[in-house]
């Protein structure tokens, strides 16, 4: 949390240093395996992806990857898999590029924020690029776009713009993947190139080595406590199962929505749409209580900072962020001692109060995805621990913790799948016909690129 008036968040420069990249990629295999629940890591169609590197490396292609993000432990297994996995792939395949594989990647310029300066300093110097996502950041995209055309690397980024929390389960795409990709073709047509661009899916999925019903049925104990719910009791002989603690999820999100609700009605005065009468499932009535209460608490911070509730719930919160970053780093604030006293404090007095409704977009960005049906379509342990867990962070920034340290419930193996390569190239002469051209080409890039990822599911 900032509760300070700032200066304007500076642009973070890309200085990628293959020194730290070699640093990391000799750690990385000991990070992953004392700092991660992570314990195997195993990549489909790896070929493909050698194939495209050795392309790359001879002047034919410019791609991005364009990779699901459902976890803060992603970014882990997408290295393991460029340093170790595509290496290999290509020893097999009796292809020779140069090394190191790697990519430069965009990342959220919030993320220095609330993870430490040094971060800001690390995705730099190992080829990053920041980016602010709820305005036209147009430093941000210069840098990316300028990287994808001319960079020693492919790009990299995440096309849903944040963690989801769910591995089954894709966010709507942003489109500023596809206008890069667009972009990229145009500047090097103009500079008489002729390298093709390419989108590229890879699909990260997650899933545990031994159920850990123990693990949930412990952590789903401690979220009852903490919301003021009895525990239930059972016997020791009776192992923990999804038959037996799905009534227990339904119940503990059925009374934490009922306490938000009050929250939200007593306290900011809001009117919730009821449940019809003749919707009698549990799982459906949770569905439509959770997006009227997470479409309320969006209100509370479109109000304050007079932002219009247009488009998708990610659209919204994104807005609300930037709103937020615009009270809290301010262009007055670089000559700081140019402000009296009061000035000062009265900025403070705003930085803190945009924190306070930026909290509510917080709650409301890690529901994001959540259906209500996630479980019921699929009953696997990995859907009802990614719920439960979803659960554990609304209740950990309820609570105000600052740590986020999410609880691991077992150790788990990741799959990385690596898709066919869309053509940008194929798709550029529509792009260029029109203005309108242009705003449809990207939107059809984008669905194609939707579709494409979840299948990779």
């Amino acid at each position: 949390m900032i509760y300070q008036a700032q200066p304007p968040l500076e642009f973070i420069p890309p200085a990628f240093n293959p020194l730290l990249l070699r640093f990391v990629h000799l750690f990385l295999p000991t990070w992953i395996r004392t700092q991660t629940p992570i314990t195997q890591i195993e990549a489909e169609n790896v070929e493909v992806l050698a194939n495209l590197y050795h392309q790359f490396q001879e002047g034919k292609i410019r791609f991005l990857l364009a990779f699901r993000h459902p976890k803060t432990e992603d970014p882990f297994a997408l290295v393991y898999l460029l340093s170790q996995l595509v290496p290999k792939a290509a020893r097999q395949q009796g292809i020779a590029f140069k090394h190191p594989i790697h990519a430069h990647f965009i990342y959220d310029r919030g993320i220095p924020l609330w993870a430490g300066d040094y971060v800001g300093w690390l995705a730099s110097n190992l080829g990053g690029t920041p980016i602010q996502r709820g305005k036209a950041d147009w430093t941000g995209l210069r840098s990316a776009r300028d990287l994808f055309a001319n960079g020693k690397f492919p790009m990299s980024a995440a096309p849903e713009g944040a963690t989801n929390g769910l591995s089954e389960i894709i966010s709507p795409l942003e489109p500023g993947i596809a206008q890069m990709g667009f972009w990229c073709a145009e500047d090097l047509q103009k500079a008489g190139r002729t390298e093709q661009v390419l989108i590229v899916p890879v699909g990260i999925k997650y899933s545990y080595v031994d159920a850990p019903w123990n693990a949930i049925a412990q952590l789903l104990d401690d979220l009852a406590v903490a919301s003021g719910l009895p525990v239930d009791t059972i016997p020791d002989s009776q192992i923990p199962n999804l038959e037996s603690m799905y009534p227990r999820l339904l119940t503990l999100a059925e009374h934490l929505l009922s306490l938000m609700e009050q929250f939200y009605t007593r306290f900011y005065h809001l009117k919730l749409s009821t449940v019809p009468e003749e919707v009698t499932d549990r799982n459906q009535a949770l569905a439509l209580r959770l997006q009227a209460l997470l479409s309320a608490a969006l209100e509370i911070a479109e109000q304050y900072f007079n932002v219009q509730p247009k488009g998708q719930v990610s659209d919204r919160c994104r807005r609300v962020e930037q709103a937020g970053w615009n009270y809290i780093f301010r262009e007055e604030y670089k000559d700081i001692k140019g402000l009296s006293a009061v000035e000062r404090a009265l900025g403070d007095r705003v930085a803190e109060e945009a924190n306070a409704r930026m909290w509510h977009m917080r709650l409301v960005e890690s529901f994001v995805a959540v259906s209500g049906n996630y479980i019921r379509e699929k009953p696997t342990v990995e859907r009802f621990a990614e719920t439960v867990l979803i659960l554990w962070k609304m209740i950990a920034q309820i609570q105000g913790d600052k740590s986020f340290q999410r609880p691991t419930l077992g150790k788990q193996r990741v799959k990385l799948t690596i898709g066919e390569p869309l053509s940008v190239s194929e798709c550029y002469p529509v792009y260029k016909e029109s203005r309108l051209g242009a705003r449809q080409a990207v939107a059809d890039l984008t669905n194609d690129l939707q579709k494409a990822m979840e299948n990779l599911i």
